[in-house]
This record gives C-alpha cells, sequence and structure tokens, in this order.
C-alpha cells in the first residue's frame, strides 16, 4: 500500500522548503521523528515496543536504497545507449536543469544548488565566444576584443543577481512570532484566545457588574454584548466563522470581566478574527497545542496507523 507514495512529487515543494530551512540532512529527519514522537505513538507501537518501530524505519530506508541502486544501474546502460546515438545528448541536457537539494560531505544542504544551476551558461557564452574568435582569426583579426568583453558583462550580472536571491530567501524565512494564546486583541473592546474547538472572549466590565446587568446575545453568526440600559454596545457585529449556540455560553468572573465561550461548528481550523471587520492575526503562525494519537477521531487514528504499520 505505501509503494503508492514512492514516486509521489506533490510534497516536493514542502520538503524543499524543510530543507531549505534546516541545512542538513540529521536537522530534517528531527523534524519527522520529531513530528511521530509529539503528535502519535509510533515510537511506541501497538505493543508499548519499540523495536517494530525501528523495523520500519530499517524498512522503508533499504527500500529506497534499492530503488538508489536501480537508478544508478539505469544511468550506466542509458549512458551506453548515447554513445551508440550521438544526436541525444542535447535533450538530456536540458533534463539536468531540474533543481535538486545536494548533499555537502559535511551532512548539510547546498540548498544554493538551485542558483547556481543556472551559472553554466556563462561558461557557455565563453566556449562559444572562443570558438567565434578563433574562427574570425583569419577573416578579421581588429574584431577578437568584443566577444571577451559580452561575456565578460553576462558573468558580472550573473554575480550581481546571486546577492538579491539570497536576500529574498532571507526574507521569506523570517516570520512574525505566533500570536498569544493564538488569538489577538480588539482595542477598547475585548482580549481573545482560541483552540481548535473553542473560541474564548474576554471583555472587561465596569468592577461589580453582574449577570443581569449585561446583554448579551450569542447567535449561530452573530454576537452580541452590551451594558443594559447604554445605548451604545460594546460589542454588535456578525462573527467570521459559525458556532454551535447550544454549546456557547458566557459568564461574569470577578465581577470585572464578561467572559464568553463560542462552541465552533468547524473544529478543524483556526480564526482569523472573531468578528468581521475586526483585527485580524496570521494564522499561519499560529502553533497548535501537543496532542497524540488518541486525541484523533476514530476515522483518522486508522489512517494515521496504516500509514505507521
Amino acid at each position: 500500500m505505501s509503494n503508492q507514495y514512492v514516486d509521489d512529487d506533490r510534497f516536493d515543494g514542502l520538503y524543499l522548503n524543510v530543507a531549505q530551512q534546516t541545512r542538513g540532512i540529521e536537522p530534517l529527519l528531527d523534524t519527522v521523528f520529531s513530528f511521530l514522537r509529539r503528535k502519535t505513538d509510533f515510537f511506541e507501537g501497538p505493543d508499548g515496543d519499540s523495536a517494530q518501530a525501528l523495523q520500519k524505519v530499517q524498512d522503508v530506508f533499504s527500500k529506497h536504497a534499492q530503488l538508489v541502486q536501480k537508478a544508478k544501474g539505469g544511468s550506466k546502460s542509458s549512458s551506453k545507449s548515447t554513445k551508440k546515438e550521438p544526436a541525444k545528448p542535447k535533450k538530456a541536457a536540458k533534463k539536468i536543469e531540474e533543481p535538486v537539494v545536494e548533499m555537502g560531505t559535511d551532512g548539510g544542504f547546498d540548498v544554493s544548488s538551485s542558483s547556481s544551476a543556472a551559472a553554466p551558461s556563462p561558461v557557455l557564452s565563453k566556449k562559444t565566444d572562443q570558438s567565434t574568435a578563433v574562427s574570425s582569426e583569419n577573416i578579421e583579426p581588429q574584431k577578437q576584443s568584443p566577444p571577451p568583453s559580452s561575456s565578460a558583462e553576462a558573468s558580472s550580472d550573473a554575480k550581481d543577481e546571486a546577492p538579491v536571491t539570497s536576500e529574498d530567501e532571507n526574507k521569506s524565512d523570517s516570520k512574525p512570532p505566533p500570536p498569544l494564546g493564538n488569538g489577538g486583541t480588539v482595542p477598547g473592546k475585548y482580549v481573545w484566545t482560541q483552540t481548535l474547538a473553542e473560541v474564548t472572549v474576554t471583555i472587561p466590565v465596569p468592577d461589580g457588574t453582574r449577570g443581569r446587568d449585561l446583554n448579551v446575545v450569542i447567535g449561530k453568526n452573530h454576537l452580541k454584548v452590551g451594558l443594559k440600559g447604554q445605548s451604545e454596545m460594546i460589542v454588535n457585529d456578525p462573527l467570521t466563522k459559525t458556532v454551535i449556540m447550544d454549546d456557547s455560553f458566557w459568564t461574569v468572573e470577578d465581577g470585572n470581566r464578561c467572559v464568553i465561550q463560542l462552541q465552533k461548528l468547524n473544529d478543524h481550523e483556526w480564526w482569523s478574527t472573531v468578528c468581521k471587520g475586526h483585527a485580524e492575526v496570521d494564522v499561519t503562525t499560529i502553533q497548535p497545542e501537543s496532542s497524540t494519537l488518541g486525541d484523533l477521531d476514530g476515522e483518522t487514528r486508522q489512517t494515521v496507523e496504516k500509514m505507521m504499520y
């Protein structure tokens, strides 16, 4: 069953991004096994024995090592066939342009290989210019100087492009810190936090406030909060997502704050804001709470177990 993922390239973009940030084979593997350790019971196994997990890792490693050996054997046979047919090397050269992350002798990744793949073009232009210069010696000796200058300009342009690429990579790597409590603050109104299942909204109210002094209405797609006797509401806006009304509630704590618990209808997504039009947070920086395989629902757990064992 797992063989269908042996040559699956759908996750190449994800792993190239991880390889670019970890810059080493051991840190890359650490991210994989860290996920299995923190989010699953892979190392314990169904019987609490880690030997089965170790055997599974060895089996997968051996499987891909055999594929590498087969690929090397195929490359040797293909090189022999190219000698008999000299017209095909040009087509093969075009396929080499696909970017590949290479591992250095120190165990680190050469993440600049994609940018260096464009470097051979100035070298080829030099060879072309030199051959042009040699062929033109007998015809026009005074026109030998222009080709080297054009190749020098091409090489200088290639050098100028390299720093721009590295700066862009540094900008993409820098991300803002995760929001506190995976939520945010709407100045003058409330502070909110969230988990995948619920959203907690804390609204400051005057000291000594009791439940009967508040007008709180939790709708399926709307939230209304205010003090009785005051025309201006604290919150009176549509919710950004749908909530379960029967499981949502509110209380007054310490007589100075109203705490509202909103139960999400979809408990597999993060909210960027509580109400539409209010300040938003970047959900891509949210750090989910730790969980185990037992926290997953039955269908998802069976899928994960099939992947591991």
